[in-house]
């Protein structure tokens, strides 16, 4: 009963958030809580929203203050060169843009944070989708993907989760798995080809010059949200056929600033006089970060305090007056309350399903049911059942609570730790749009879109690639 009705929890919020019936935060806490009361343990909710809470409170203290630091870092100008960078590989061609994205995307999570890597990339591309009209959900797709098959580093989490579970050295997992791996991240690299030339398609292509600096104005770029600065018009002008760009891209022949207001664009960060810029203490800023970054990644403390200590540290060096820190908080304040909101709503979701004991009645009704005849071939049922698995519960619960069930298994049958514990991280390009995933909601919630709109897109794409990289593991005879 336990495990139809965690089947029937998780169907039914996946089906109201992508019908847009229900918002996500709503979904995640209303949903749950009936149905822990359909399984008899209502008097328990409680007991289970505190555990969940408890579990997840760190990581949202972690996001609330790495938005915080990133935002003041993008407000001045830490990224902008990242940005002119791309804007010049890009040239408002809608399939580089894609492309950019994902090799971005890919570059950035190396540091091994989701939620560093979607601040980044969304805030470098966001405004150059917003002007051309591209399609959100493919930047925010994209992203996810490019991020889910670098999470396997060593340091991003997956792999040290196997590794501890399993009793395995983590280079032992992830060493052999990089040609699949690599594999994987070019399908990505291929798909964003594929879409960039659909998105070119739909709009045309334009010049850099027409987006960015028409010829009939001295200036194109729209100042920041809460700069001050100034917003000046922008007129699209061009040799022959510029209107006929314009008129492909969705756009007018003129867009003001109350235009891209009007839609809520947000377009900033390219602003050269926005002044929130403080190019004097540029390397301070990159020092700053580069440090922070090394000491995630050597684990010093823990990553909501190094956050925290970031944050603080960064208002005071770059805005040493308490009203322009006041300005540069509140100007986050928004997608701080969205992200940290939604992860305490994701704490009731997680909790009801663990505290009835749902998840693992659900997993070990899907390990149950593998055929005799595959357990010599266990480390590739590991992987097709990574897949929707690490989509549907935490990383912690599926390396800790299923993948050892499934290694002992493959024990059975002679199939090594070390296959299985490969295979166990062919599902991360889809783990990283997944509901719990606590990452996700900075990414839909910088670029502004339905996180059930990036689900209906991106649950396809992302269960393509993880087919890929255990297509490519079985291939090369790693899994």
């Amino acid at each position: 009963m336990l495990t139809i009705l965690g089947f029937t929890m998780i169907a039914t919020f996946l089906v109201l958030i992508m019908l847009k019936k229900m918002s996500p935060i709503a979904a995640l806490v209303l949903i749950p809580a009936l149905f822990c009361v359909f399984v008899g343990k209502g008097a328990k909710l409680g007991d289970y929203v505190i555990d969940g809470v408890t579990s997840l409170a760190p990581t949202a203290a972690m996001l609330m203050f790495a938005i915080v630091y990133f935002g003041v870092m993008i407000d001045v100008g830490l990224f902008d060169p990242i940005v002119r960078g791309i804007l010049k590989f890009c040239k408002a061609d809608p399939l580089r843009i894609v492309v950019g994205t994902a090799v971005l995307a890919a570059i950035v999570s190396l540091d091994g944070d989701g939620s560093t890597t979607f601040m980044i990339t969304v805030s470098a591309m966001y405004p150059l989708y917003k002007r051309l009209k591209m399609s959100l959900v493919v930047m925010t797709g994209v992203a996810a993907m490019a991020n889910g098959v670098m999470n396997t580093l060593p340091w991003g989490g997956p792999t040290a989760r196997a590794a501890t579970a399993l009793k395995l050295d983590a280079s032992d997992i992830f060493v052999p798995m990089i040609p699949a791996l690599a594999v994987g991240l070019l399908g990505v690299f291929a798909l964003a080809y594929v879409l960039g030339r659909r998105e070119r398609k739909r709009l045309g292509v334009l010049t850099l010059d027409e987006v960015l600096e028409p010829q009939e104005t001295e200036t194109v770029l729209v100042g920041a949200g809460g700069s001050g600065a100034g917003v000046k018009k922008a007129v699209r002008t061009g040799g022959s056929g510029s209107g006929t760009d314009a008129d492909r891209s969705g756009g007018s022949d003129v867009a003001d600033g109350s235009d891209a207001s009007d839609e809520g664009d947000g377009f900033q960060g390219l602003d050269p006089n926005r002044a929130t810029l403080r190019p004097r203490l540029y390397w301070f800023n990159a020092l700053l970060t580069v440090t922070l970054l090394t000491a995630m990644i050597m684990e010093w403390l823990p990553i909501p305090v190094l956050f925290l200590l970031g944050a603080a540290l960064a208002l005071t060096v770059n805005f040493p007056h308490m009203p322009d820190q006041k300005a540069r908080l509140g100007a986050h304040a928004e997608n701080v309350l969205n992200v940290s909101g939604m992860v305490f709503a994701a704490a009731v979701f997680t909790g009801v399903l663990q505290g009835t004991g749902m998840v693992d009645h659900m997993a070990k009704w899907l390990v149950n049911n593998i055929p005799d005849g595959m357990g010599p071939h266990m480390a590739f049922v590991t992987g097709v059942l990574s897949i929707p698995l690490t989509y549907f519960m935490s990383n912690d619960g599926f390396y800790f609570g299923i993948l050892p069930v499934l290694a002992e298994a493959g024990h059975a049958h002679g199939v090594t730790s070390l296959e299985i514990a490969r295979a166990s991280l062919v599902g991360q390009p889809l783990h990283m749009s997944s509901p719990l995933v606590p990452a996700v909601y900075v990414l839909v919630g910088m670029a502004k879109v339905e996180f059930g709109d990036h689900t209906r897109f991106v649950v396809k794409w992302a269960a393509l690639t993880s087919l890929v990289v255990l297509g490519a593991g079985i291939l090369f005879g790693i899994i």
